[in-house]
């Protein structure tokens, strides 16, 4: 697999080894040695997936402390784009995004650690998204910003006035009304090297 930095420091894009003949083809979706080895050492618990229509937007989703989560997410059918959102306080790219295109053709995997924000628009028809976590869900744990934040710079590439939205997703606050439970430079930060 092929690991590719971004502009925000533990966020990483995942390229896989494809392996194709007049059969079709084959990769290795994970490989917990591998991937301990290029990103960082962590424990996956928890498999979810979900299968949304074009315009659905899910997010900006996290959980609070002690129950964070990070999240490694792949489209395995159709086409979403993927957000993750630093809102670590005291974080040097606090507030700012990293958006990647996932798709059932290209394989990618996105890598989210704890103290990001994570959302996603779905693109094509229909698309299937699966993530793992590396801590259970909790849901007096929930948490959020809103996906129609203008001050994140977020182009969606769908109108997010329009967007289909769970009653949930619409009540986020904005960023900047928001007061993060995650500190950068508290041990959090360090776990991520």
């Amino acid at each position: 697999m092929e690991v590719i930095k971004t502009d925000i420091d533990g966020v990483v894009i995942i390229e896989p080894r494809i392996f194709k003949d007049a059969r079709g083809y084959f990769f290795e979706s994970y490989s917990k040695r591998e991937f301990d080895e290029k990103v960082r050492p962590i424990n996956f618990v928890q498999d979810n997936e979900s299968c949304s229509s074009y315009g659905v937007m899910r997010g900006l989703h996290f959980q609070r402390p002690p129950f964070a989560q990070s999240k490694l997410v792949r489209c395995v059918k159709g086409a979403v784009l993927d957000v993750a959102a630093d809102i670590r306080k005291g974080s040097p790219t606090y507030g700012r995004h990293v958006a990647v295109e996932l798709t059932e053709d290209n394989h990618r995997q996105f890598f989210i650690p704890r103290g990001f924000a994570h959302g996603f628009a779905v693109l094509s028809d229909i698309a299937v998204f699966q993530y793992k976590c590396d801590n259970y869900y909790h849901p007096e744990a929930d948490g959020g910003i809103s996906i129609q934040d203008e001050s994140l710079g977020i182009d969606w590439r769908i109108n997010p006035a329009k967007a289909i939205l769970s009653d949930k997703d619409t009540k986020h606050s904005i960023l900047a009304d928001f007061d993060s439970p995650f500190d950068y430079n508290e041990d959090l930060y360090a776990a991520l090297h």
